[in-house]
């Protein structure tokens, strides 16, 4: 069982039983608690980088063994993305989100459109991860 869903069957005896925690889903207490684990940015260097090493290795040993990326520009995209491909595949494993840089310039830039040459500001990239990971989202975990 997954640390995930270990974290919702915990909190299913509290969420939905008491006045205070009525209203409040397992599932989305679980996603935000897994979510805010992190205590720096190094930390979740260190996570994903990991993550990554062993992505690599295992298409190294075999091709087949790729990774998929899809493109967002938008918090609600990414998140409902990851959501319909663990429903479909059962995880996310392999699948990632690829943050575009001509949507990134084109679509969300302070100053309007800009071409495809990384030219956006700086807090561009970093305030749509932001976005990925507090928009909310409808159930699941992105």
């Amino acid at each position: 069982m997954s640390n995930y869903a270990d974290t919702i069957k915990a909190l299913e005896s509290t969420c939905g039983q008491t006045a205070g925690w009525s209203d409040i889903s397992p599932e989305h207490a679980a996603r935000m608690r897994l979510q805010n684990r992190f205590q720096t940015g190094l930390d979740i260097a260190r996570y994903t980088a990991a993550i990554m090493r062993k992505d690599m290795g295992d298409y190294d040993k075999d091709p087949g063994q790729y990774t998929q990326s899809l493109g967002c520009w938008h918090g609600f995209i990414g998140q409902q993305k990851l959501i319909s491909i663990k429903k479909h595949f059962g995880n996310t494993d392999k699948r990632y989100l690829y943050l575009s840089g001509w949507m990134i310039a084109a679509l969300r830039s302070e100053f309007g459109p800009l071409p495809d040459q990384s030219m956006h500001e700086k807090t561009s990239v970093p305030a749509l991860i932001e976005e990925l990971y507090t928009f909310p989202s409808a159930g699941g975990r992105p």
